[in-house]
């Protein structure tokens, strides 16, 4: 080994990449291109990283490992040749597309262009490098969401009365409005933050579709985790309850929600679908839930198998982390709509909602622009709660007015500091005590739905999954706190089951009807045997013996990117010691906002000021792509 692959080497020893990362570049280039040897890792590692895209201008001396071991990285721009122009650093290079086409033409995954059918596992594309698959993908998704044009299927007086009997006449309604979005759009985003009133919005928009069509619809709700799901499932069915619909409009609802990859059919132990391009889904409505969660893959995979009638609503909350693979869909699909409404689209939701909605001309605004609803009332925190402060703060990264929160005197939000083992301790005690109620009802052999409706009103959440800060070391030290407190008893002959042990389940097993996410309790069943019970979308439980379980961890603390899609009455949250580039504005909203009632922070200010202050960003070309000309 010589030359630049050592220098990558030690990079990888310093985690600044993963030997993946090495291993992929070396199968498209070696010593002798060293430039491309580094670009080729250098784009591994990004999509690692959840980017989709690597720009060019990121190619930098400056730019190589986000300034982290300056020496290093001036030693290996040294080895790359210090490339000055990187089109001229990969023209004929037979690992690379290099599309020329314009966003129009990259925007459409159906392209006929000699570039888009060339086997090649790296594209360059608008000064962008991307592994093929997610320049497809993004293609796909860029295609699909430019392309709905506004349809009007009903009668706009009809659609008026329906709108006014389901949301009354209230002047200044975005819930009316976003209903009104996807009454007269093929696919319709509608996005607001924790309690704005997503779910009911959809379901007074669900059955104002069932009162305008004629016959049956075939209407289907997903969510990307098994506990997204099951939430959607509950506060649909409390929010149907509400409404002004007859019996014969309610039982034509649908009855529970599942997750995108049972919709999709998911096989075990392999990447296929039982649903794609040439086995399309059987539905004529399809309602997404926490759509921040959904990758590019997944979102592509779901596109290619819509039936052409579907009519599509996601929903989500834009200023959620994204999801934990490739791309920002949800977030940068919304980015679309700071241009605002169209001056016809605003006159049309205007007409329709009796609300006062402004149009924008702008002849360069992406047409998803009138697909896109923000609702922007929170119907869950009023002037006295500290959560909804705090969130509001935490989003606008404004640190004076996060201490202006947690100073207010709000009894639902607290701080607690984590700067010496005393404290660590202490924080430790206070979760065993948080559990404590769960735990009873453990041992007093109450029924399984009982135990996992109370497991799920305490939850700690982690931003990291190792050191004593993280999912691994908050687990074992909280098993042996617990154990100390006699809440929990010690397990016979090594072995890592107990009884109270939670589970989360961190791979798909269609077979089983587990899926990444979904959380179980082990219990003992009616005949003495330990079980994991997990609650399943249509309120089932289903009991499953420890050694069928697919791969999985235990769950006392669960990192923020687990977490989404749930809610708990207390939501508590660590935060290392010392601040990471993890540690961002769109985690601790994420982790604030699974709060319902009460949150409890551990954490240093310092630490915690400068996450507050640190945005995400993931890397796409999709709203550059949204942005082109319509097809």
């Amino acid at each position: 080994m010589s030359g630049i692959t050592a220098l990558l080497q030690q990079a990888v020893e310093l985690r600044l990449l993963r030997s993946l990362d090495v291993q992929f570049a070396l199968l498209l280039a070696d010593d002798t291109q060293p430039a491309r040897l580094l670009a080729a890792a250098c784009l591994s590692a990004e999509a690692g990283e959840g980017h989709v895209c690597l720009p060019l201008s990121q190619l930098s001396r400056e730019g190589l490992f986000n300034g982290r071991h300056p020496e290093l990285a001036q030693a290996i721009w040294l080895a790359a040749g210090e490339p000055q122009d990187w089109t001229q650093v990969m023209a004929g290079w037979p690992a690379l597309i290099n599309s020329n086409s314009n966003s129009n033409s990259n925007s459409n995954s159906n392209s006929n262009s000699n570039s888009s059918e060339q086997a090649a596992p790296i594209v360059l594309s608008d000064g962008r490098l991307y592994l093929h698959r997610l320049w497809h993908n993004e293609g796909q998704v860029a295609h699909f969401f430019q392309a709905q044009s506004a349809t009007q299927q009903f009668a706009s007086e009809t659609v008026r009365d329906v709108l006014d009997d389901l949301f009354g006449t209230e002047p200044d309604d975005w819930q009316k409005i976003a209903a009104a979005v996807a009454l007269t759009q093929k696919t319709a985003v509608i996005s607001g933050g924790p309690g704005t009133g997503k779910t009911t919005t959809v379901a007074k928009l669900l059955a104002a579709l069932i009162r305008l069509s004629q016959g049956a619809l075939r209407i289907q709700l997903a969510a990307p985790t098994g506990k997204a799901a099951a939430r959607l499932t509950e506060s649909l069915g409390k929010a149907l309850q509400k409404l002004p619909v007859s019996d014969t409009e309610r039982q034509r609802f649908p009855a529970e929600a599942t997750t995108l990859h049972r919709l999709l059919g998911a096989q075990p132990e392999t990447q296929r679908l039982r649903y794609h391009a040439g086995n399309l889904l059987h539905l004529d409505v399809l309602v997404v839930d926490e759509a921040s969660m959904v990758d590019l893959g997944m979102m592509a995979n779901l596109i290619a198998a819509l039936p052409p009638q579907a009519r599509v609503i996601f929903l989500g909350d834009r200023d959620q982390l994204a999801s934990v693979e490739a791309g920002a869909v949800l977030g940068d699909i919304c980015r679309c709509a700071e241009a605002g409404y169209s001056v016809a689209r605003a006159a049309q939701l205007s007409a329709l909602t009796g609300c006062q909605v402004e149009g924008h001309d702008d002849a360069s605004a992406p047409a998803v622009r009138d697909a896109i609803c923000l609702l922007r009332k929170s119907y869950r925190f009023d002037a006295n709660s500290g959560i909804g402060k705090l969130a509001a703060a935490v989003n606008a990264g404004e640190p004076k007015a996060v201490d202006a929160a947690f100073n207010a005197g709000f009894s639902d939000i607290s701080r607690q500091p984590l700067n010496d083992g005393e404290a660590y301790q202490a924080m430790l005690t206070e979760i065993a005590a948080g559990y404590r109620p769960f735990l009873h009802l453990v041992s007093q052999r109450a029924q399984p739905a009982e135990i996992l409706d109370a497991f799920g009103r305490y939850q700690l959440l982690c931003a990291l999954r190792e050191g004593p800060f993280g999912v691994q070391g908050l687990n074992q030290r909280i098993e042996q706190k617990l154990m100390q407190m006699q809440l929990i008893r010690r397990p016979q002959g090594g072995s890592r089951w107990y009884q109270g042990r939670p589970v989360m389940v961190t791979r798909n097993d269609s077979a089983l009807g587990l899926f990444n996410g979904d959380i179980g309790i082990t219990l003992f069943d009616d005949e003495g045997l330990l079980k994991v019970f997990f609650p399943l979308p249509d309120g089932s439980i289903k009991a499953v013996q420890p050694s069928r379980l697919p791969a999985h961890d235990t769950a006392w603390a669960m990192t923020v990117h687990k977490s989404q899609g749930s809610e708990f009455d207390h939501t508590a949250l660590v935060m290392p010691a010392q601040f990471l580039p993890v540690l961002t504005r769109e985690l601790i909203y994420t982790a604030i906002t699974r709060a319902r009632k009460q949150l409890t922070l551990y954490s240093d200010e310092g630490v915690f000021r400068r996450a507050v202050q640190l945005r995400t960003q993931r890397r796409s070309g999709l709203l550059d792509r949204l942005s082109g000309e319509s097809f």
